[in-house]
């Protein structure tokens, strides 16, 4: 069993093939597929994906950093109505990127810790954008270090201080993706050490599809490729790291199979 933590298959990429592509996802192995949210724009195609097949999708609410601006509060007002009437399993996708558009960064960081406050009131993960922003991420984040906050570094890419810095914080872990199957990434070389006890395994579709299929529109099925990746950097079975990632977002996202 394969579970992709991290996959906008609800985003109009995928009208054409959506059945179809599922379809490939659950021939590789793949049982659960989680839908993580983008802003205000986006919740109604997410949530009619997970409402047609709750076997296989689980989904969360949150405000992307990206989609952060001025109006945020209100943004924020809208998805934490949706949050408190919805079954959700995290909440995501925030954080701070800065590789964009650094114009809201104090909104995107006000955002953010509002956030976190929301996961601790509801028991949730989060799952953690941080793109050119781990300084940043980690700062808003240190109040927190000691509570029951939880959650997953999503698309980590850092180097190897980054890592410990990310798993000094107990109770998170890593997503892993197609950047690990990237020839000169050099994240095979910084989560080697990694403890499989604290990794996800996630595809971030449509996006940063894995090799061979780079530049390409990414698919959940590509989870394998991830898989097979990580076993080789880890010298690991794939079975050993179906059955650990597995197990992490299980644990993490308290997620729920039908018999």
């Amino acid at each position: 069993m394969l579970i992709d933590t991290h996959s906008h298959v609800y985003l109009s990429d995928f009208d054409e093939d959506r059945i179809v592509m599922i379809k490939r996802a659950l021939d590789q192995g793949v049982e659960k597929i989680l839908l993580p949210n983008i802003d205000v724009s986006t919740i109604k195609s997410l949530d009619a994906l997970y409402a047609s097949n709750k076997k296989v999708f689980d989904a969360m609410m949150g405000l992307h950093p990206g989609s952060v601006k001025s109006e945020y509060k209100d943004d924020l007002t809208f998805i934490k109505k949706r949050l408190t009437k919805g079954s959700y399993c995290g909440i995501g996708e925030i954080g701070i990127d800065l590789y964009w558009d650094k114009t809201h960064v104090k909104e995107q960081i006000k955002a953010f810790v509002t956030q976190i406050e929301w996961a601790l009131e509801f028991d949730l993960p989060i799952v953690i954008h941080a793109r050119d922003s781990f300084k940043e991420t980690f700062d808003a984040m240190i109040p927190f270090k000691e509570s029951a906050l939880k959650g997953v570094f999503h698309c980590f890419t850092g180097e190897k201080q980054e890592m410990v810095e990310a798993l000094s914080f107990k109770n998170f872990m890593l997503g892993i993706g197609g950047v690990l199957t990237f020839k000169n990434s050099g994240l095979d070389k910084t989560i080697v050490d990694a403890p499989l006890d604290r990794l996800v395994l996630e595809t971030d579709s449509p996006y940063l599809a894995p090799a061979p299929h780079r530049g390409k529109r990414n698919e959940p099925s590509y989870i394998r490729l991830v898989a097979e990746k990580l076993a080789e950097t880890k010298k690991e079975t794939i079975k050993s790291i179906e059955n650990s990632t597995t197990a992490n977002a299980v644990k993490l996202f308290d997620l729920k199979f039908d018999d």
